[in-house]
């Protein structure tokens, strides 16, 4: 009996422990070396810019209201100084706050003005994106995808645009997992929104608004190609980001929306090796290498 409920228990823990690590959650940004902490979803609640989720599991669903911020994001009390062309470094982390788990699938960055108020009174519903950012697969090597540095444990750079008005703004940083991608409705959506004050532009720089905004949700349809791929699995060639393309407020953007292109990685050489890209997730590829134990020690 002793040995029949041990084996009970670690089938459960087997059971639930890929769901947990395999999710996960912003841990942090930093802008041009000044490090933002964010919060553990329901487990801290310190002054940050990143608006915290209550659930690290991801969005399903297209059209579901949590695309806009994540799942219940709450307004963050911080709105913290940016500049016109600052670096912003995100860093993700799984569900127990080690390296991110998924690998397969785009990210990209959104930004809104939060109007005529700051952004810690803003209702991000409201919010008009516009996109400054996509990274998908490596143009040397299509079976690899910009999402594995965060895989690894590197964090993932932005440059925020150099003419925008200022004024409080918040930046929206996405990953798609698309791990399970080859169904309609199996992308995963983590979405990410942090409240920024972004300063005036340099004299010689023209003002510019976008020409171009979007509502999230709104923006996405299940059935769109770059959210539902069948062929994940093989090298996407002509890949379609999801979305509308890159801003005119990026200077020298000439994105369709429709280019795979990467952001910089932080932490060492982001250039890319010859890799199948991963089916599933950082957890059950050492469950099926080393055997249950040390798979969930990750």
């Amino acid at each position: 009996m002793k040995y029949a409920s041990t084996f009970a228990t670690l089938a459960l823990a087997a059971s639930l422990a890929p769901s947990a690590l395999a999710h996960g959650f912003l841990r942090s940004i930093t802008i041009d070396g000044k490090h933002h902490k964010g919060n553990i979803p329901r487990q801290s609640n310190n002054p940050s810019p990143i608006r915290v989720i209550d659930d690290i599991t991801p969005v399903k669903g297209a059209t579901n209201r949590a695309v806009n911020c994540g799942k219940n994001a709450k307004i963050a009390a911080q709105v913290v100084p940016a500049n016109p062309g600052s670096v912003v470094a995100f860093d993700w982390a799984s569900g127990d706050n080690t390296k991110w788990p998924h690998d397969i699938g785009p990210m990209l960055t959104y930004m809104s003005t939060c109007g005529n108020t700051t952004c810690d009174k803003f209702d991000a519903i409201n919010a008009k994106w516009f996109k400054i950012d996509e990274a998908g697969q490596r143009p040397n090597n299509l079976r690899e995808w910009a999402q594995h540095d965060l895989f690894e444990g590197k964090t993932v750079n932005v440059t925020l645009p150099n003419d925008l008005p200022p004024g409080d703004y918040l930046v929206r940083h996405e990953i798609i997992a698309l791990h399970l991608g080859n169904e309609k409705g199996g992308a995963e959506f983590y979405p990410s929104c942090s409240q920024i004050r972004l300063s005036q532009p340099s004299n010689n720089t023209p003002i510019q608004q976008p020409s171009v905004t979007v509502s999230l949700p709104g923006a996405y349809s299940d059935t769109d190609p770059g959210i539902f791929v069948p062929t994940i699995f093989d090298p996407v060639k002509n890949y379609h980001f999801p979305g509308p393309p890159i801003s005119n407020v990026v200077t020298g953007s000439n994105s369709t929306g429709s280019n795979p292109t990467s952001s910089a990685a932080s932490g060492g050489n982001s250039s890319c090796s010859s890799v199948r890209p991963r089916k599933i997730s950082r957890v059950m590829t050492n469950f099926r290498r080393t055997g249950f134990t040390e798979a969930i020690s990750l």
